[in-house]
C-alpha cells in the first residue's frame, strides 16, 4: 500500500533533478505551491538570505530558529529583527532541558567534553520535535561552504525525518550570497563584520574566528574534527 509519504519520497527525488538548474526563487515556489502552510524554513539567523526568499514566494512563511540557550546576544537580536521587519512567523524551538538543568544532569561544559551529545540535545532533539506538524522543510545549506556539504541536493528526501528537505541556494557561492544581500537589504548577524564566517553557539569550542586562508566553517568546533552539529546528517 503506497503511503503519502511514499508519495513525498518519489516526489522529492524527482524535483531533486528537474530543480538542479532552477533559481532559488523557482525552488521555494515550487516548495509553497506543493506544500503550502506544510512548509517551513529553518534560520540559524546567521543571515536571513533563505526566510528573505521564502518570503516572496509564500508571504507569512514559518521561520523556525533553534534557541539553544547558549547563542551570541547578536544571533537572538538578529532573529528578534527579522521577526519584526519581515512577512515571517518566527517560531523559536527550546531544548527540553535549560542550559542549567543539562548541567545538573550531564555536568557543566558538555559542550567542550562532549559536543555531539550536547548538539543533539539542544539542536537535534528540538528540530526533530519542532518539525512534526510539516512535511518539507528549507535550510541554507549550500555546497561551497564544506567539503561534507559539497553533494547537497536542492531537493532530497529526509529519511530521518520522513519529510523533504529543499535547499534552494545549495549551488550559490558567497558572492552570490553576498550579491542579493546588497540588492535586497537582506538583515545579517553582526558578528560577520567582525570576522565571523560561520556562527553557531558561543562558547568558543563551538564557534571561533577562522585563521587566515581557512574555509568558512573553519571555525565551527575547531580543533576537534567535529564538522556538523548532527541537523544534516
Amino acid at each position: 500500500m503506497t503511503t503519502a509519504t511514499d508519495d513525498y519520497e518519489a516526489m522529492a527525488l524527482r524535483a531533486g533533478r528537474e530543480l538542479e538548474e532552477a533559481t532559488a526563487q523557482e525552488v521555494l515556489r515550487w516548495a509553497a505551491d506543493t506544500f503550502g502552510k506544510r512548509f517551513c524554513v529553518t534560520s540559524s539567523m546567521e543571515d536571513a538570505v533563505v526566510a528573505h526568499l521564502a518570503s516572496t514566494a509564500l508571504p507569512g512563511v514559518d521561520v523556525v530558529f533553534l534557541d539553544t540557550g547558549y547563542h551570541f546576544p547578536e544571533t537572538i537580536g538578529t532573529r528578534d529583527a527579522v521577526a519584526a521587519t519581515m512577512r515571517v512567523n518566527v517560531i523559536t524551538l527550546t531544548p527540553k532541558l535549560t542550559v542549567a538543568e543539562q548541567d545538573a544532569q550531564y555536568g557543566p561544559h558538555l559542550h567542550d567534553r562532549d559536543p555531539d551529545r550536547c548538539c543533539a540535545l539542544r539542536k537535534v532533539e528540538p528540530l526533530n520535535r519542532g518539525l512534526g506538524g510539516y512535511d518539507a522543510w528549507a535550510t541554507g545549506l549550500r555546497r561551497d561552504e564544506s567539503p561534507s556539504r559539497a553533494d547537497t541536493p536542492v531537493v532530497a528526501w529526509d529519511a530521518k525525518r520522513r519529510k523533504v528537505k529543499i535547499a534552494p541556494i545549495a549551488r550559490w557561492t558567497q558572492d552570490d550570497v553576498d550579491a542579493y544581500v546588497q540588492a535586497n537589504g537582506v538583515l545579517l548577524n553582526p558578528l560577520l563584520w567582525e570576522g565571523y564566517t560561520s556562527i553557531g553557539c558561543s562558547p568558543l569550542s563551538c564557534t571561533a574566528k577562522p585563521g587566515a586562508g581557512e574555509e568558512g566553517r573553519a571555525g565551527r568546533w575547531a580543533g576537534s574534527g567535529k564538522t556538523e552539529c548532527g541537523i544534516h546528517l
